[in-house]
């Protein structure tokens, strides 16, 4: 391979004339360090960027935990009330307070008319207690105790029947 260093000719010597072919005489060691100073600073901007998310995903899991247990605790009471709101609850705390069915409702009507016959509420009779079962007299014999848990036999026993020893 020769190498010739004659003048360029054509297209190369366009090309020539674009770029100087003597040493530089700018300095690389501005442009390093400004190259060094923009990598540093994209990489503890990213580094401080990323640290915030991983805070804002710790914030966001605790409130999404929060959450779950308030809505738990809200549907809790709402049964809560449910259970309050039922007829036969609120029935049965009426009838604790000492409250009784109304009878039937008279209403007035728009010119003053009253339709209907008001009655008094009147407390239904108290249904009765059962009795307790008598106890037997004085003089009755009591059945005989057991505490060995097989049942107890009332009847006489049968006379054993004799087989032959064969």
């Amino acid at each position: 391979m020769s190498t010739a260093k004659g003048p360029l000719k054509g297209r190369a010597a366009r090309l020539g004339r674009l770029m100087p072919s003597g040493p530089s005489s700018a300095a690389r060691t501005p442009f390093v360090l400004l190259v060094f100073v923009l990598l540093g600073g994209g990489l503890i901007s990213l580094l401080l960027l990323n640290s915030a998310l991983n805070q804002g995903s710790f914030k966001l899991n605790e409130l999404k935990v929060k959450t779950t247990e308030l809505t738990d605790e809200e549907q809790a009471l709402q049964r809560d009330v449910d259970d309050y709101a039922a007829p036969d609850a609120l029935e049965r705390r009426a009838r604790e307070l000492g409250m009784v069915p109304g009878g039937s409702p008279a209403f007035l009507g728009p010119d003053g008319k009253v339709l209907g016959e008001p009655s008094v509420a009147v407390a239904p009779k108290p249904t009765p207690k059962p009795k307790p079962k008598p106890t037997p007299p004085a003089g009755t014999p009591k059945p005989p105790a057991n505490t060995s848990g097989a049942p107890v036999r009332t009847e006489p026993a049968a006379a054993p029947t004799r087989t032959s020893g064969r």
